[in-house]
């Protein structure tokens, strides 16, 4: 495999299972037909099939499901594939458009509007259920048409992810099977599939072969540790203990969802899709309501607090209005539009548009988006832990020198090496494929006529190092183990020499490890090979065979740095993200690689040290230190939770098995569309393309989608803040209304449309040089500074109609209502673009030309319904033309004032 299934997958097409389990090919019948209708349990069918499959041994399996040895042909399978249907779980079933508009709908504002609509309605006020049904149309609406385009790309972005297993297959043309890639959707019943470490169980299978085969099944069982599987049912180390009644408790059962950890497999599909153990357990569970994230709480915290506010104030100018003006049901309804006004009804279309846009935004720099909300993390991250190899450096390892235990270049070496990569079945690195280049050595080797393989003992992260045992002529068997130096000298009791073979001893480990670190000063990486020949009668091997070898010497290896490392460091050190390295590698490679792309090489802290340091002492070291080597998949994680408990916003970008445990510990887990199965599977990040460049540009972008989110949260806040002390000045001083409840919510309205495009506007370049992290104690700051100012001109605005215009009774309210109608209008749009910026607006910060069109067409449209033919439907009426030059004014003064504290407020807290 070389992705997990993904969670998006489309739904699976479901028939009713009408044959008989037991019945002739009974097995390949329930995997062709039965779609589950319950979590399983002993009773289920697909229990007794996993049942049966695991008490048989796999001739019989093989047979039960019409699946020849050598693996399925294109014809059956495709023949399969038609009646079974594509190897998809459906517990992410996309939703019908009638349930996503319901989706759309379904928020507490839209709830509220609702309801304000609905008291509208059944007190004959026509108007005002027009004006708020449209608001809540709008709000749906586009929510609704924006999810539909972001769940569109999504499955396009997700398109782009790579999802195979390596499964058996006879050609279509004929001859013998071949292992090939295939899309883990075409797997069926009866596909014969390998497995090797890293790779995601794509279905649920019967072991055929294994080979110190550990898989995770946490997902599955809560087993915090991994298990061990077999071929046979029984435990061959503990023959004594049987095993479990229930499937999952099988040592030679394979289940979806699961990993390999360590070893290599071959396996034969039993169940796929729906049909599978996990996919009828997710087909039937309740989704829950899932962790909330930080950014979740924020967004959530900001719209209660104007929920909050607006159920505190509302009453407050029911009450105002109520006893000072005696009209009680005229004072509900205004009530009822301020209470309108509070509302920040476009909230949820907003964050879906601005978080959808930025995943697309994304994609075009190959960053590719698992979780939307991880966009915040990205934009956040102030700590970037990233492994070496491929990251740093070009990922095309080439094999530099092949030499004996003193140095001397040794063709023998290399001939070893060869043999061990080319009979190895597991994960094969880019070592091994450096090694593999030399296909000349297959013909002089002779590897068909003088080699069998006889066992093969896999890589693991403990031992770090793997064997393959191989019969040379038939004569006698030859264990040949490469892999880390250190690893490899504790298994090594001699070495072989040009003179012959002599004692690892005390001086000869001195010169070792000499020549060892003088290879790694050149940036080289080294792995040692060793052997040692076994009797013929000895047929199975396990790591107690790891013992008493003889070093033979090293194959070297160089993966020199990439060009665009050094500016893409810098790039990410300008934006304010620190670079920890975060290798498995030798410490004197790693310091040579940091050294080429001007990362400071401070002491190298190796993971043997990290051992002895407490929490408090690992807190202070991962602060002070950069480099970090020879750590094992724990260490790793362990440096991100101590930089996570330190206050930081961690990411971690890594693409082996080793790397699954820190991706999921950190905040944002970013991998790339290569890796293996499980690191894609805990990251929330993919990158088309292995580059820390492509991931400084993805950082930017991050940051820019979550400002236009800011921007909207903080504009709706201290403008709504500023609206309450208006109304409540004016409700308390006038005889009369300021403004009738329709044109109230005509005005929310005209605004609500200006902020449709704030997702897709521009953002400052200094807004972005810094990480952002999500601070609703700086939102609530923000509305308290700038949410009274427009209240001084709404004042301003009274007194001017009040004094100047003569509106100052009942009989003139209506011109009253109009100028505050204008004005209160023109400066909420003008706060757009007021605030959207800690620049000058229009000089040094310019909108998008799409949000400039909305506010200028907005404000147009709010000066037509004054002075237009539909002023009378609206109860406004003309205002005089001098009355504009005063707007001018009181929108000049405005924009002064706003400005000037925007300037002190940005110098003493900062924008962010």
């Amino acid at each position: 495999m070389r992705a997990l299934l993904p969670r998006w997958l489309a739904p699976l097409l479901r028939r009713r299972y009408t044959n008989r389990l037991f019945g002739r090919h009974a097995w390949l019948d329930h995997s062709l037909a039965h779609p589950p209708e319950a979590r399983p349990d002993a009773s289920d069918p697909l229990v007794s099939l996993l049942m049966q499959a695991a008490r048989a041994n796999p001739e019989q399996v093989l047979a039960q499901l019409q699946a020849p040895a050598e693996g399925l042909s294109e014809a059956e399978a495709s023949d399969r594939l038609r009646r079974v249907g594509p190897n998809e779980v459906a517990h992410d079933r996309a939703p019908q458009p009638a349930q996503r508009l319901w989706h759309a709908y379904n928020n507490p504002f839209n709830l509220l509007l609702t309801l304000l609509a609905a008291v509208s309605w059944l007190t004959d006020d026509s108007k005002a259920t027009v004006v708020i049904g449209s608001m809540v149309a709008l709000s749906t609406v586009v929510r609704f048409v924006q999810e539909a385009r972001s769940s569109r790309a999504a499955e396009a972005l997700k398109a782009l992810v790579s999802n195979t297993a390596t499964v058996w297959r006879v050609p279509a043309e004929g001859g013998a099977s071949q292992p090939q890639e295939r899309p883990i959707r075409e797997l069926v019943p009866g596909d014969r599939l390998q497995l090797a470490a890293g790779d995601m169980i794509p279905a649920d299978c019967r072991v055929l072969s294994a080979r110190d085969l550990f898989v995770a099944q946490a997902a599955m069982t809560g087993e915090s540790m991994p298990v061990e599987k077999f071929v046979d049912a029984q435990d061959p180390q503990r023959p004594e203990a049987a095993p479990g009644s229930g499937p999952l408790e099988q040592h030679n059962l394979l289940f979806m969802g699961t990993n390999v950890v360590s070893g290599s497999a071959t396996a034969v599909v039993l169940a796929t899709g729906n049909r599978s153990y996990f996919g009828t357990v997710a087909a039937h569970m309740t989704a829950g309501a899932g962790t909330v994230t930080a950014f979740q709480s924020g967004v959530n915290s900001v719209s209660w607090l104007l929920i909050r506010f607006a159920l505190v104030m509302v009453p407050i100018v029911l009450l105002v209005n109520g006893f000072t003006k005696g009209h009680w049901g005229e004072a509900f309804l205004f009530a009822m539009s301020v209470a309108v006004g509070l509302t920040p009804e476009m909230l949820p279309m907003i964050v879906t548009t601005t978080l959808a846009k930025g995943a697309v935004m994304l994609s075009r720099r190959q960053v590719i988006v698992k979780r939307l909300d991880a966009i915040q993390n990205f934009g956040a991250m102030n700590v970037l832990c990233t492994d070496k190899t491929g990251t740093l450096t070009q990922d095309r390892i080439v094999l530099e020198r092949h030499t004996d235990v003193f140095g001397q270049p040794s063709d023998e070496v290399l001939k070893f090496a060869y043999l061990n990569s080319h009979y190895q079945t597991g994960l094969k690195n880019l070592l091994d494929r450096a090694v593999l280049e030399h296909v000349e050595l297959a013909t002089e080797l002779r590897l068909a006529q003088d080699y069998r393989k006889v066992d093969e003992i896999p890589f693991d992260f403990v031992r770090r190092r793997m064997s393959v045992v191989v019969a040379e002529q038939d004569h006698h068997h030859e264990l040949i183990c490469k892999g880390a130096l250190e690893e490899m000298l504790a298994i090594c009791s001699h070495v072989h020499t040009q003179g012959g073979e002599q004692p690892l001893d005390g001086e000869v480990l001195a010169r070792v490890h000499e020549v060892a670190a003088a290879l790694n000063r050149e940036g080289l990486r080294v792995v040692a090979v060793a052997m040692k020949e076994l009797p013929l009668d000895q047929t199975v091997f396990g790591v107690a065979d790891e013992s008493g070898l003889t070093l033979i010497g090293y194959v070297a290896f160089l993966d020199p740095p990439k060009e665009s490392t050094a500016p893409a460091l810098q790039a990410l050190a300008a934006s304010g993200v620190a670079v920890k390295v975060l290798t498995g590698d030798n410490e004197l490679v790693t310091a040579r690689v940091c050294t080429q792309v001007g990362l400071p090489v401070q002491p190298v802290v190796l993971g043997s040290e990290l051992d002895s340091l407490d929490d408090a002492a690992l807190a202070a070291c991962v602060e002070q230190r950069q480099l970090f080597a020879k750590l094992t998949p724990l260490h790793k994680e362990r440096i991100v939770r101590a930089l996570r408990r330190n206050g930081h916003v961690v990411g971690f970008m890594g693409d082996g098995i080793n790397d699954a445990p820190a991706l999921r510990a950190a905040d944002i887990g970013i991998s790339v569309d290569s890796a293996v199965d499980i690191a894609k599977e805990a990251a929330d990040i993919i990158l088309l393309e292995k580059s820390l460049m492509v991931l400084q540009i993805g950082v930017l972008e991050g940051r820019r989608t979550f400002c236009n989110l800011l921007k909207y949260l903080r504009m709706t806040a201290s403008s709504n803040f500023g609206n309450v002390f208006s109304v409540l000045v004016a409700s308390a001083f006038l005889p009369f209304l300021p403004m009738l409840p329709l044109q109230l919510l005509v005005q929310n309205l005209l605004y609500d449309l200006s902020q449709t495009a704030l997702p897709f506007d521009r953002v400052d370049d200094d807004l972005v040089r810094q990480p952002l992290r999500w601070n609703p104690e700086g939102i609530g700051r923000f509305m308290v500074y700038f949410g009274p100012l427009s209240s001084v001109f709404d004042v301003a605005t009274f007194a001017l109609m009040w004094w100047v215009f003569g509106a100052d009774s009942e009989a003139r309210q209506t011109l009253f209502q109009s100028g505050w109608f204008v004005v209160g209008l023109l400066t909420q749009t003008l706060i757009v673009h007021l605030l959207r910026s800690p620049r000058l607006p229009f000089v040094q910060s310019l909108p998008a030309p799409l949000l400039l069109g909305m506010t200028t067409g907005v404000a147009a449209m709010g000066i037509f319904l004054v002075q237009g033919p539909l002023a009378g439907y609206f109860k406004l009426q003309a205002l005089p033309a001098s009355y504009f030059g005063w707007l001018l004014l009181i929108l000049l003064g405005y924009g002064l004032l706003t400005t000037g504290v925007k300037r002190w407020y940005a110098g003493r807290f900062g924008w962010q």
